[in-house]
């Protein structure tokens, strides 16, 4: 079997999800110095840069972000059953969540739910794919996506992720709109070209989503514009690092709305442009229709609806 030293696995975690050496030393009761080291020892394990070293700051490789997500899942697996393995008498829930919303929404309110209902063990994975209920693997997910009947305008932003493998069974109860917004630093803002309508973004560079490869096209030809044939535009793996590249100054980000609303509060990061049209789709809790009356289901999903409602329709920040 070939593993990394586990605690070396956890300061990486620790250190991708705060983009900071000294935050993780402070969660694992460690110095800053040990968490470098021990990320070294795992760069050296994999023979691979994790991590990119500025003075004041770190951010992840390509490799680190994706190797971030497995090792961040892999980890969770491991509580979920060293718990389950404690006791056995609480009930298990798998929730699948896409990466973003798990990594800025759900996890960091995930202790009040377990905290209120001690008995229910909830495994929390994360990913894109779209669901198969037919198997037993996954109880409660939530999906991004056209939701089958509904008719959506051509001109409205595509979303081509599928949210299930087949609709049998399948119930979805609508949580949030998919509204994109261009996001930016107050400070690259500040030193660039004011940005008072659509046309004033070409001057930046663009950061766009390999999930969402047709968001900054189909945004933009709703007013009217084209990408620019730029050569140093960004690609990101997942929104919660494009947002982090506009949060770092690198350009300008295209990113759902309800993304901007619940990324940790930072007054530099801001959105210069309003949003107005939804994209053909949105985001849906799904769950099985032959498990609605299950409590444990039950609980779970009235606690995310109710958090759901917290954020709806919040303003993002102006600037």
């Amino acid at each position: 079997m070939c593993l990394p030293p586990l605690l070396s696995l956890k300061a990486f975690e620790a250190a991708a999800r705060h983009l900071s050496f000294t935050a993780a030393g402070s969660e694992l009761h460690l110095t800053q110095g040990a968490i470098s080291r021990h990320i070294k020892l795992l760069e050296t394990y994999l023979k691979a840069k994790l991590f990119i070293r500025y003075i004041r700051r770190v951010e992840l490789t390509e490799i680190g972000q994706e190797y971030f997500l497995s090792v961040q899942n892999a980890l969770l697996d491991i509580e979920r059953a060293t718990i389950s393995a404690r006791r056995d008498s609480r009930r298990r829930i798998t929730l699948d969540v896409l990466p973003t919303l798990n990594s800025l929404w759900v996890m960091p309110r995930l202790a009040s739910f377990t905290e209120a209902h001690p008995n229910i063990e909830l495994r929390l994975v994360s990913s894109i794919s779209p669901v198969d209920f037919r198997t037993h693997e996954v109880d409660v997910a939530i999906r991004v996506g056209r939701f089958p009947g509904n008719k959506y305008p051509k001109r409205h932003p595509r979303i081509e992720l599928e949210m299930v493998g087949s609709w049998k069974d399948v119930t979805a109860q609508y949580l949030f709109p998919d509204v994109l917004v261009p996001v930016i630093s107050r400070k690259l803002l500040e030193q660039g070209r004011p940005i008072e309508t659509p046309a004033d973004l070409l001057s930046y560079r663009l950061i766009h989503t390999a999930s969402r490869r047709y968001a900054w096209g189909d945004w933009l030809a709703n007013h009217g514009l084209r990408v620019p044939a730029r050569s140093d535009q960004l690609d990101f793996g997942h929104f919660f690092m494009a947002i982090r590249g506009a949060k770092d100054c690198k350009g300008v980000a295209i990113v759902p709305r309800i993304f901007f609303e619940i990324f940790p509060h930072d007054p530099d990061l801001v959105c210069p442009l309003p949003g107005e049209i939804e994209s053909a789709g949105a985001y849906y809790l799904l769950t099985r229709e032959s498990q609605s009356d299950d409590p444990s289901i039950r609980l779970l999903v009235e606690w995310i609806l109710a958090e759901a409602e917290h954020i709806a329709g919040r303003p993002p920040v102006p600037a």
